[in-house]
């Protein structure tokens, strides 16, 4: 067996210490689509309101629309946090240390500023 092919052997047969997280992979990931599809209907909401305003809506009826585009944007929000912490949180509580206090913070503070809004 040569060097490469030693090496190569070695590289093969031991476990990956990545995760989805070091390959870049988030929580979001599987439902990508999903999400791709509910952001372009926000979207949709939001040129609506523009049309509104263009054809000098009734103020309380563009008010009534704001709403709903705001209430889909938390709706995705929260969405996007559960994943986060059902995926990047949850894998640095698997690998301890300081990862998983710097994720739970990091967490803390996005959920911060969705309460501020």
């Amino acid at each position: 067996m040569t060097t490469t092919e030693a090496a190569g052997a070695a590289t093969s047969d031991a476990p990956s210490a990545l995760t989805d997280h070091d390959r870049g992979v988030h929580g979001y990931h599987k439902q990508k689509d999903e999400h791709l599809k509910r952001l372009r209907r926000i979207e949709g909401q939001i040129r609506g309101l523009q049309r509104l305003v263009d054809e000098d809506v009734y103020c309380i009826d563009i008010l009534t629309q704001v709403s709903a585009s705001t209430k889909a944007l938390q709706s995705f929000a929260l969405q996007l946090l559960e994943e986060h912490l059902r995926h990047c949180v949850a894998d640095a509580a698997i690998k301890g240390g300081d990862e998983i206090d710097a994720k739970v913070e990091e967490a803390t503070k996005a959920i911060a500023r969705l309460l501020r809004t």
